[in-house]
């Protein structure tokens, strides 16, 4: 039972999924099964055992003509050093420092450029260069900037958690830019040219075509961030206002329009048809 609960809780440390892909999580995952084979199986545990009795060292086991580990090694991934090193009685000191965490809040625009970050672990402070782009929740790994396990070892690893604050207006879908733009009912009716915020600053024209429903979404290809997948896209979605307040000749013109305007879009939604 031991067994089986320390390796369902490494096996989802480590999971390449819950990883980003990184190359040495995977590599610990694969170690980590390989230990399982080995130690939940009662014959291969009961020839390991065998094993170390009869080397007093943790020799390197292949059982069943499968490809060698090291099985002392693979024991005190799930276990730890002090289990692994038992069968020697020996107590070197650990290989390697404790992983550390830590959380980091960036601002939409920052999450955009990859800013460099202060980051306060214990009594140092450590800087970082973020990924442009990153992703609220994401989780980093900054290798080799945990904690320190004393002369001879080396640092363990930092995980930076992401939050990013929502922007009053910018958005994300994957990587692309979302904004949403308000328009006249005039201008979506009859076709317009309008002003569209962008994050650099620098505003981009959006041609709406005659007739463009409120919730259209258009891409403007090439005007989102630059980030390293290359120009990324802004979506923008048109909201069609309609005015709180009109004017007596307002209110005629759009009574004139109502007695023209004769198809209505509602039909079809009676519960009969």
């Amino acid at each position: 039972a031991d067994i089986k609960k320390a390796y369902r809780k490494l096996a989802q440390k480590y999971h390449p999924d819950t990883n980003s892909g990184s190359a040495s999580t995977e590599s610990k995952f694969k170690e980590i099964s390989q230990a399982h084979d080995v130690i939940g199986d009662p014959k291969k545990r009961t020839e390991y055992d065998q094993l170390r009795t009869m080397m007093a060292g943790g020799p390197r086991f292949s059982g069943s003509g499968e490809q060698r580990i090291n099985v002392e090694d693979l024991f005190g991934s799930l276990f730890g050093a002090d289990f692994a090193r038992a069968g020697r009685g020996q107590a070197r000191g650990p290989a390697r420092g404790q992983d550390l965490e830590t959380e980091v809040s960036l601002s939409f625009l920052d999450s955009m450029s990859g800013p460099t970050v202060s980051l306060q672990v214990g009594p140092r402070v450590v800087k970082a260069r973020l990924p442009q782009g990153v992703h609220d929740g994401a989780r980093i790994r900054l290798a080799g900037k945990g904690a320190d396990a004393g002369p001879g070892t080396r640092r363990g690893d930092l995980y930076v958690r992401i939050r990013v604050q929502p922007h009053k207006f910018f958005g994300r879908k994957d990587n692309d830019v979302t904004v949403r733009v308000p328009v006249l009912f005039t201008e979506a009716a009859l076709g317009a040219e309008v002003q569209v915020p962008t994050l650099n600053g620098q505003p981009v024209t959006l041609k709406i075509p005659a007739g463009t429903a409120s919730g259209k979404t258009f891409r403007v290809r090439g005007k989102g961030p630059e980030l390293a997948g290359g120009r990324t896209d802004l979506l923008v979605t048109v909201d069609v206002t309609v005015p709180a307040k009109l004017t007596k000749q307002q209110r005629k013109l759009i009574e004139q329009l109502a007695e023209l305007d004769t198809a209505s879009p509602r039909e079809g939604l009676d519960a009969g048809s």
